[in-house]
């Protein structure tokens, strides 16, 4: 199959890359790369099945451009203020990309019968009353909160590509991701490469609030494994929880990365918990399981491991 990956050199649009690939398609990679970076798609540059383009995902494809399958991956998706390529100091691109940028794209899909993915978010669910979340659940969330750029841009993708699949016939899905980490995540705050990278160099653990808040972490391969499951086996119009329902908090994860690094770090609680930043974030991936067959399998012991290795691997002097 030919397909299209936007958001192509991202943390997460790279591993669809490389796997979509290792399944014997074809893969244009279309990035703007103001989050993604050109190394995370470097070594695939030399394959003949891989092509990247940078371009706006938002812009109008070549009329002659052919493709079977779209992965709509593009979004900056840090919360962390500070990082210069978070939603937070990318508001504009942020909203631009998943509201015209889908509805372009849903455009481009639908023109060349082509199935269609959105990848949502948990966030979309905002500081949850249910828990955990089922895909039924309408959510908790800001309008005009400072993540309401990134929430409700989102929100309002998963709309557009509902509305084409209800209304034009579009083979159209839609994912929620919940937390993911693994290698090529950027240092861009969020917590697992945060406290890994912590670990490493002895320094203090950062955690916001008390540390009791939860999250569900999933493994990198195992949600590639789950959004390529969503575009072959999910149903058009359906929305799917993708993230691992093992929950921890932030404190038990801080001491697990400890644990496994053998680090003298300590935990430093250094501000208070971020304007709308969820108590609870945890999966119902029952409707994943009974009809994508799908379901995580690393676990996070296991995924943290791996993550660790691999950033000893680049972090270790050059002799």
């Amino acid at each position: 199959m030919k397909i299209i990956v936007t958001g192509g050199a991202g943390f997460l649009g790279s591993h669809l890359c490389d796997k979509l690939i290792e399944q014997g398609h074809q893969v244009l990679c279309i990035d703007n790369l103001i989050t993604g970076n050109p190394q995370n798609i470097a070594h695939l540059q030399n394959s003949p099945d891989f092509q990247f383009v940078e371009a706006d995902a938002a812009d109008p494809f070549p009329q002659d451009l052919d493709f079977d399958a779209l992965y709509h991956m593009a979004s900056p998706a840090s919360p962390n203020k500070n990082n210069p390529q978070s939603y937070m100091a990318l508001p504009f691109e942020t909203m631009q990309v998943n509201s015209l940028g889908t509805w372009n794209l849903c455009e481009e899909a639908l023109t060349r019968g082509a199935k269609f993915l959105f990848a949502s978010t948990s966030e979309a669910y905002g500081d949850p009353l249910e828990h955990p979340q089922k895909e039924t659940y309408k959510g908790n969330v800001s309008t005009t909160g400072p993540r309401a750029v990134y929430d409700e841009s989102k929100r309002f993708g998963e709309t557009i590509t509902s509305a084409y699949v209800k209304h034009k016939k579009l083979d159209g899905r839609i994912i929620r991701i919940f937390n993911t980490y693994g290698p090529r995540m950027a240092a861009d705050g969020r917590v697992v490469i945060e406290f890994v990278n912590a670990a490493l160099q002895n320094k203090p653990f950062p955690v916001f609030g008390d540390g009791k808040q939860t999250r569900s972490f999933c493994y990198v391969s195992d949600l590639i494994e789950g959004i390529i499951a969503a575009m072959e086996k999910g149903h058009p119009g359906e929305v799917y929880n993708l993230g691992n329902p093992n929950e921890f908090t932030i404190l038990e994860l801080a001491e697990k990365v400890k644990q496994l690094t053998g680090a003298s770090s300590e935990t430093s609680f250094t501000e208070s918990l971020p304007t709308d930043d969820p108590l609870k974030r945890c999966p119902d991936i029952t409707k994943a399981r009974d009809i994508l067959g799908w379901e995580p399998k690393v676990e996070l012991e296991e995924g943290l491991k791996k993550l660790i290795v691999h950033l000893q691997t680049i972090q270790k002097p050059q002799v």
